[in-house]
This record gives C-alpha cells, structure tokens and sequence, in this order.
C-alpha cells in the first residue's frame, strides 16, 4: 500500500492538488507487490520565475525511486514525475528479474535507510545508513544510476566484500574493490 507524504515550499498544498498528487503517483502501485508498504515522499516547490518543481522519493525494501521534475506547470510536472517513476521500475525490475533467473538468486535488495540532517562543527549536513545488501557490480550501476548519483556503495554478492561503483569525468563507471 502506497501513503503520502506531501510538503510544499512556497504553495498552499490545496486538496485538489493533494488528491491529483496521489492519483497519479498511486499509479505506480500496479508495479509494487501487494504486500509492500511504501511511503512516497513528495515536496512541491514554486520559485520566484513561476516554475514547479516536483520531487517525490520511494523508499522500498528493494530499491529506491527518485525522480524530479521542473516545468510551467505544477499539473504538467507531477505527470512527468510519474512517468519518470514509471520508467525506472519498469528498467529496473526488467533487469533484475533478468541478472537473478541468470545467476538463479532469488532476492537482490537494496534497502535505504533514514535520511536525517545533522549540523555541527565538522559541517557535516546530512547523514544516510543504508543496508549493504548482495548484488553484483550492473545492479549496483542501476541503484546508482535510478538514485542520481555519482558512486554507489554495496556488498559483492561474488565476493562478499564491500564495494563502490562510481561514474567517471568520461562518463563510463569504475568499480572499487574493498578488502
């Protein structure tokens, strides 16, 4: 089942667009198993140049969906938010079920933790724990890449030792090896 968590930074959050927020989100729910509950985190902002944008994050047992998106229109940013989500568990669960009846693995999870903001003097300003789970190094290139980031933290399924995959100036991934 799929809640909502939705915040707005300079937009009264009318129930109209609570409800398209959820409507359209929801339909990613056809793609989830029945038996996951899911938490999607949505933020709505306006800027002063009168564009949306829309930011919505899934955390779920076996992955993390992000995806964002700016236009003119708030309406017109939460559908392609959306689809953009869409995309990436349609990429996602393609590949998945295809390296795991390969490797016959069963589950390949990546289970995200809390995200806290935490400033002190070492500027630190924000602090993630994740669950290193067994995956090889072209899942862990998907989870970086769905995620938008540059490197990538995971347990070796092979090896079982803690490794970084990382995208590199020229575009192409390199893969760190932790003894």
């Amino acid at each position: 089942m799929l809640k909502f968590n939705i915040r707005g930074e300079n937009v009264d959050l009318t129930d109209a667009i609570r409800d398209y927020v959820e409507k359209r989100i929801s339909k990613i729910s056809k793609f989830l198993e029945d038996n996951v509950d899911a938490t999607a985190h949505v933020n709505l902002k306006v800027y002063k140049n009168k564009t949306y944008k829309v930011e919505v994050t899934i955390p779920l047992p076996y992955l993390t969906l992000r995806a964002e998106e700016t236009s003119n229109d708030m309406y017109a940013s939460i559908d392609l938010v959306t689809d953009k989500l869409e995309r990436q568990i349609r990429k996602y669960k393609t590949k998945v079920n295809r390296k795991s009846r390969e490797k016959g693995l069963k589950n390949m999870e990546f289970v995200p933790g809390d995200d806290s903001d935490d400033t002190d003097a070492l500027k630190i300003v924000r602090t993630k724990e994740i669950s290193l789970k067994p995956m090889d190094s072209e899942e862990a290139v998907l989870q970086m890449d769905m995620l938008g980031h540059d490197f990538f933290i995971f347990q070796d399924a092979d090896t079982n030792g803690t490794s970084v995959v990382y995208r590199r100036k020229d575009g192409r991934y390199g893969l760190i090896e932790i003894n």
